[in-house]
């Protein structure tokens, strides 16, 4: 049997595991380049806070960060809408060609966008969305739809048909039972969805140089290719630059980390 205090050691080993890396890139982020190469496992003897300045001016942080949050605002947004809504159609409803649907979105879960990227730019191109704000959101949105509507599908599955039966015995339309009904219930998998969209979009890199193709249009994680060159590689202000653009993501994780992790651990549950 595994002690109260076995599991507590156990668990004090994962989370040093687990915090080893931020604790790393975030001492490289006040440290010098000499500092770096000399030692670099070791914290900061003299903290260079000037380079986070340096990385959010030289970098162009301000004007990336503005472009991610747009991303964000309309990308995470859409596949939420768009998958609660296939999610709930196929995970309550018995629809015609149910399996060919779900088989399409499986096939957009296994193939990687490194496959589909050229045809994809090419159908970018046709739209006339490359060099837009669009051309980076629309793709997006496609590519967040497959995961989104598998996740909210296996939550509105689990969900008792019991209650949205009674619902529309009581005279509600399949709209207000699925607003006013199902959707609340299914709060942990829309919190756990909307967590790892933003996670996905706040760190995309390929589809805004693809089909972005301006650097105007370009978000918070490109700003780090400012700091490598052709012959050096700025280590400190790389450090600085992921620090920077790790920051929300870690504060909207700690926001809504119980509804996560309720997501996340809702079907080993029940």
């Amino acid at each position: 049997m595994i002690t109260r205090t076995s599991r507590y050691v156990i668990l004090a080993m994962f989370l040093v595991l687990f915090l080893l890396p931020f604790v790393w890139i975030w001492s490289s982020a006040l440290k010098s380049n000499s500092e770096i190469n000399a030692d670099p496992f070791g914290l900061p003897t003299s903290p260079q806070w000037g380079n986070l300045a340096d990385a959010w001016t030289t970098g162009r942080f301000g004007k990336y960060l503005g472009n991610t949050v747009l991303y964000c605002a309309f990308v995470v947004p859409g596949v939420t809408v768009l998958s609660c809504l296939a999610g709930y159609a196929l995970g309550t409803r018995r629809l015609p060609g149910e399996r060919f649907l779900l088989g399409l979105f499986l096939l957009g879960i296994m193939i990687p966008f490194q496959s589909i990227m050229v045809p994809q730019y090419y159908l970018v191109r046709d739209l006339d969305l490359l060099g837009s704000y669009w051309g980076v959101i629309v793709p997006n949105i496609a590519l967040g739809l497959a995961f989104g509507t598998f996740l909210m599908r296996s939550f509105f599955r689990e969900l008792p048909e019991e209650i949205g039966n009674a619902a529309r015995l009581d005279g509600a339309g399949e709209w207000r039972v699925f607003s006013r009904i199902m959707l609340p219930l299914a709060r942990p998998g829309l919190i756990t969805m909307v967590v790892l969209q933003f996670m996905f979009t706040w760190n995309m890199f390929l589809i805004p140089l693809l089909y972005g193709q301006d650097e105007n249009l370009r978000p918070v994680s490109t700003g780090i290719m400012f700091f490598i060159g052709e012959y050096s590689v700025d280590r400190s202000m790389i450090a600085a630059g992921v620090t920077l653009a790790s920051v929300p993501i870690i504060i909207v994780y700690l926001v809504l980390q119980r509804h996560f992790i309720q997501g996340m651990t809702s079907g080993a549950l029940k």
